[in-house]
């Protein structure tokens, strides 16, 4: 596994010191990946073969929507584990920071004095495999800041630490 590049100080070339998610949570999205686009291109097919196969023009519809589709999901559970490693976070003094996405990189900073709940969730997968996401609501109603694949033992000290910023942050509001 490629290592992110640093700089002298064992920062990002960014300046910032990420934190990575777990590498475990590559199997959760893949499952899922694998599980929906899979049931998608059976059905999709099995509907083109039972409306006439290659022979009458529905069934050639769904025979070729049913292809794309199990491409699509081959192209999707290729790139997961390097989307995987591109999601990480960083507590920086004033607010916490996230990133993610490969061709579309996204960073999205909240402050944390505009955390009002920070919540930990764990999936029956992400149970298994001992992991936890992290979900925020801020002030803003559009907000969707959430860090998956976070293994539970430290959710929970991120969760508890991350409220007791914005406490604090809050209380000089």
């Amino acid at each position: 596994m490629p290592r992110e590049r640093l700089d002298e100080h064992g920062l990002g070339l960014d300046g910032i010191a990420w934190t990575r998610v777990s590498q475990k949570l590559v199997w959760t999205d893949l499952v899922s990946t694998v599980l929906a686009g899979g049931v998608v291109t059976a059905g999709l097919l099995l509907l083109g073969g039972v409306t006439g196969g290659l022979g009458a023009p529905a069934g050639r519809v769904f025979l070729g929507i049913g292809v794309v589709i199990g491409i699509i999901t081959l192209v999707t559970a290729l790139l997961t584990p390097r989307r995987i490693r591109a999601i990480g976070y960083a507590l920086r003094d004033d607010d916490l920071v996230l990133r993610r996405g490969l061709m579309w990189q996204r960073f999205t900073a909240v402050p944390y004095g505009r955390l009002q709940l920070v919540d930990v969730a764990r999936g029956p997968l992400d149970r298994v495999l001992g992991m936890s996401e992290l979900k925020f609501v801020t002030a803003a109603a559009s907000t969707n800041v959430r860090i998956p694949g976070i293994p539970a033992a430290h959710a929970d000290e991120l969760r508890d630490r991350l409220v007791e910023l914005a406490e604090s942050r809050r209380a000089g509001l």
